[in-house]
């Protein structure tokens, strides 16, 4: 906006100029002339640069306004920023999760899968699994969770991949592994082995973190008539879910458990 008041001023200035030309050859009268429209093009620089700063104020005020109120929105949530939950879990650790159906905890041990550990230390420790649907839940398969119900919160860990581990445990009833889509594509969604899944998902990378210690009957109880996902059954759609979380779910999948808080209790 600035570059277009300074041509408008150097077009003016022009202008006098030629016009102080065109008169130079008249005297006094057009010496006269030539200096007024030199006055005339100062002054009109002047208020052009004043229009610009003016311009310029209002844009800086317009913008620090669409931040803010940006803010208002998303809050100072660290969920917000998935770069920042990098601390490094302790050894062994439980998590404890209340959901609609009930309490269960899972007891994770950091050298089983490290980088799995640490993601899920920060997650739960964050409350990044408060009010997640429990959307793709298969009998005698798995109970899958992780993503987020509000849709800014899961666009941003999207991006938050991280690398796989070695496969140590395997995938056998109640212990628990990252789902993921190929190498090292692990974000925040986790699942629970109804029961043993070793022969077909060992191979395939993905690495046990962590074990349900108490309320495997609570996991055996979660809702799960909805079956497979879209688009290989009925049930849900993750893309849907990632676009307009849990309203998304709500309105066509109510039925579905979910958690309601979790805490690191040992």
């Amino acid at each position: 906006m600035k570059s277009t008041f300074k041509r408008l001023a150097v077009l003016t200035v022009a202008i006098a100029m030629a016009t102080a030309a065109g008169c130079s050859g008249g005297g006094d009268s057009a010496q006269d002339a030539a200096d007024s429209a030199a006055d005339a093009a100062k002054d009109a620089v002047n208020k052009t640069q004043q229009v610009a700063d003016q311009a310029a104020d209002r844009v800086n005020e317009t913008t620090n306004a669409i931040e803010e109120a940006k803010q208002d929105v998303m809050g100072d949530s660290p969920l917000l920023n998935w770069r920042a939950l990098n601390e490094k879990a302790p050894d062994t650790f439980k998590a404890k999760f209340e959901t609609t159906k009930g309490d269960f905890v899972i007891e994770v041990h950091r050298d089983w899968s490290p980088r799995g550990a640490d993601r899920f230390y920060n997650l739960v420790k964050h409350g990044y699994y408060d009010d997640c649907r429990f959307f793709r839940v298969l009998d005698g398969f798995m109970a899958q969770v992780g993503i987020h119900g509000d849709p800014k919160v899961s666009s941003v860990w999207t991006a938050a991949r991280f690398p796989d581990d070695p496969v140590r445990k395997s995938n056998t009833r109640g212990f628990v592994s990252y789902a993921m889509a190929g190498p090292n594509t692990r974000t925040t969604q986790f699942f629970i082995n109804y029961g043993d899944n070793s022969g077909g998902l060992d191979p395939q990378g993905f690495s046990p973190f962590g074990e349900v210690v108490e309320g495997m009957e609570v996991v055996d109880g979660l809702y799960s008539d909805y079956g497979e996902g879209a688009p290989r059954g009925s049930g849900p759609s993750q893309g849907l879910i990632m676009r307009q979380g849990n309203e998304y779910l709500n309105k066509d999948f109510p039925k579905l458990d979910y958690i309601k808080s979790t805490s690191i209790v040992g």
